[in-house]
């Protein structure tokens, strides 16, 4: 979906039509989830600090998020996807990768699919959507975003190899703002680079991570598309409206985080032994720590001292103040590197919005 949250304030907000909008809490630590096409010219991007937004675009208007909407549209956005086809995998709310190599209409070219999709989805929820057309998840990833908003992108196989090629490295799946310098660093700046270097050199560099680069360069990516995906863990974290250095006001929202927690964890009729907690500085150095129970996680008496314990491992003070705090209980079996970057849920919690 295009600019989804935004989209759907400005769809049922016609004032905010036209205007730079961003969706989030408005607030010395607020954060944008979504901004508008209109505010992006500006410099206005997800996941940065509403004071640099507004800063970029003095005319910002934030709005704060309705994610009760945005969950019922999803839903119909969904339900018009199975009606091309079952193999839906879910990437949020409003991602998914779609695999109609056998679909329900007998159409044979993916792209009219996507086209057909697309006219559904703006019929049933006034919105726009974009989809990129391509024989495999990396390849159809990248092609949704090259013609937003509403539009279609199709790589085809007799064409990926030149696309890739001329691919800058940052828009290569799991290539964060490290790792590009890290390929800047060893001279890889675009696709064809990237190809030049040996497995065993990416492996070396990079760890689990190298081997992929390295398919991807050549354009495979044998991943199928997953229809129901295991739930790895149910967390919450909370960004503070003031950085936390004094014990006693920390310990007080964790408890409030593990409330929060336990609530998710009922909902979700998920079950964990292992909780992580989250923390990350004034400075935004971020830390984790685990531990495992031989039962499992569900109430807020099992959790607490828990997080009691974890927290004592975590030093801060009013000179290294706690800017982020977050709790979630997973698998068990999960091994420690994974428990690190484990698949949070993402928190919102009502006084503010990562």
């Amino acid at each position: 979906m295009d600019a989804f949250f935004a989209s759907v304030e400005q769809r049922d907000r016609p004032e905010l039509r036209g205007k730079p909008i961003a969706v989030g809490f408005d607030g010395e630590r607020g954060v944008v989830s979504t901004a508008s096409y209109e505010a992006r010219p500006y410099g206005v991007h997800s996941a940065q600090s509403i004071v640099v937004a507004k800063r970029r675009c003095p005319g910002l208007i934030v709005v704060q998020p309705h994610f009760h909407i945005y969950k019922e549209v999803s839903r119909q956005v969904h339900e018009v996807f199975h009606e091309y086809t079952d193999l839906v995998e879910p990437l949020s709310l409003d991602e998914a990768f779609l695999d109609v190599t056998e679909n329900k209409m007998g159409i044979e070219l993916a792209q009219d699919i996507a086209m057909s999709i697309k006219q559904k989805i703006r019929e049933r929820t006034g919105l726009t959507a974009s989809a990129g057309v391509s024989y495999n998840k990396f390849l159809a990833k990248i092609a949704s975003d090259y013609r937003k908003p509403d539009g279609i992108y199709v790589i085809h196989p007799d064409r990926a190899q030149d696309f890739i090629a001329q691919l800058p490295i940052e828009r290569f799946w799991g290539v964060g703002p490290k790792t590009a310098e890290r390929m800047h660093k060893m001279g890889i700046f675009n696709g064809a680079q990237l190809r030049e270097v040996s497995l065993q050199h990416l492996t070396d560099v990079f760890g689990k991570a190298g081997p992929a680069y390295y398919q991807f360069a050549r354009g495979i990516d044998e991943r199928e598309v997953i229809v129901e995906r295991e739930r790895k863990s149910v967390g919450c974290e909370q960004t503070f409206l003031s950085d936390l250095g004094s014990r006693s006001a920390v310990l007080i929202e964790l408890y409030n985080t593990v409330l929060e927690l336990v609530r998710r964890i009922e909902k979700s009729g998920f079950e964990g032994r292992t909780l992580t907690l989250k923390v990350k500085y004034f400075d935004f150095v971020q830390i984790t720590r685990s531990l495992s129970s031989s039962s499992i996680l569900k109430t807020k008496d099992e959790i607490l001292p828990l997080a009691k314990k974890l927290l004592g491992e975590v030093d801060f003070s009013s000179q290294r103040p706690i800017r982020l705090l977050g709790l979630s209980v997973s698998h068990s079996s999960m091994s420690e590197e994974t428990l690190d970057g484990a698949v949070w849920e993402e928190g919102w919690l009502d006084f503010d919005a990562n």
